[in-house]
């Protein structure tokens, strides 16, 4: 059951919007937001891939139907109503779950909810395709956690330790939808962790131990090994030349300097005010003293 539909099983010939329909499933409870905007993409997604079977055919106006009534029992809230606000809300709660699991697989905590947080974010960033082209920062996360999750996963399955952080050989590779099915995590792993986010405040609330800890606005330092947070490629920066009485600055301090500015940009994208200017006010001292707060 699902806001009051029963839903009919997802055909074979739609297995590929068959995640996003979980994705919703396991969100009815938690946070209706997530489950609107994961069905609508589903939709969207599926009618792309229709073969015009009578079986699809049932799913869609099913799916029509709840996201119709769904939305009228929410017109109050933005998040549904309007994409500019949706978008904005998805793209938070993903890099929160993002944050999360990148935290907890650097300090070698490895388990069912790491996979599940990389996976579920995964899930979502593909969601924000219902609002056009990605920002290159949600598709180097989107890549990532993917990858993440699945490897994370088999290694699990395999008996074998995965390895913290990026893979220093880019082992995330391309992106392959034959590969991506072939390493999806099982039914289990796919279900999203338990996090429900208050709606007014926007930060997740903590009732059990099995539920996700609240991430920290911004992570202690960057998840690194994709374009989001460094130089792509490893590719070294050109060391600024100071003018007479400026601080001579190394090319990691410049390259921290300009994380600095993006985790300011970001913050302001979630008007953040207070840490956009914590951020900025880093960058500033970090470029006029070379010391770093």
């Amino acid at each position: 059951m699902s806001g009051g539909v029963q839903f009919s099983e997802c055909p074979p010939s739609l297995k590929n919007i068959a995640h996003y329909l979980k994705t919703a499933l396991e969100h009815d409870s938690r946070d209706i937001i997530v489950a609107y905007w994961s069905r609508l993409y589903a939709l969207q997604l599926g009618l792309k891939l229709s073969s015009q079977k009578p079986e699809e055919t049932k799913l869609f106006l099913e799916l029509m139907d709840w996201l119709e009534k769904t939305k009228k029992e929410h017109s109050g809230n933005e998040s549904i109503t309007n994409e500019v606000a949706g978008q904005a809300y998805l793209e938070n709660y993903a890099l929160k779950l993002f944050l999360y699991a990148d935290k907890q697989d650097r300090e070698g905590n490895f388990g069912k909810n790491v996979v599940k947080a990389f996976y579920t974010a995964g899930m979502i960033y593909d969601v924000l395709l219902t609002f056009g082209e990605l920002t290159d920062e949600v598709q180097q996360n989107r890549k990532y956690a993917k990858w993440k999750a699945a490897y994370i996963h088999n290694c699990l399955k395999n008996g074998e330790t995965p390895v913290p952080g990026p893979m220093a050989t880019g082992e995330e590779g391309e992106d392959n939808e034959e590969e991506d099915e072939e390493t999806q995590p099982s039914e289990e792993a796919q279900a999203p962790p338990a996090v429900p986010i208050n709606p007014d405040t926007g930060a997740i609330d903590i009732t059990s131990p099995e539920q996700l800890p609240d991430p920290p606005k911004e992570p202690e330092k960057p998840p690194g090994g994709f374009q989001a947070y460094v130089p792509p490629g490893g590719e070294e920066v050109e060391q600024y030349q100071p003018v007479q009485g400026e601080v001579s600055l190394t090319p990691d301090q410049i390259s921290k300097a300009q994380k600095y500015c993006k985790w300011a940009g970001s913050a302001l994208t979630y008007d953040d005010i207070s840490t956009a200017i914590d951020n900025l006010q880093k960058a500033l001292r970090l470029l006029k003293t070379g010391q770093d707060a």
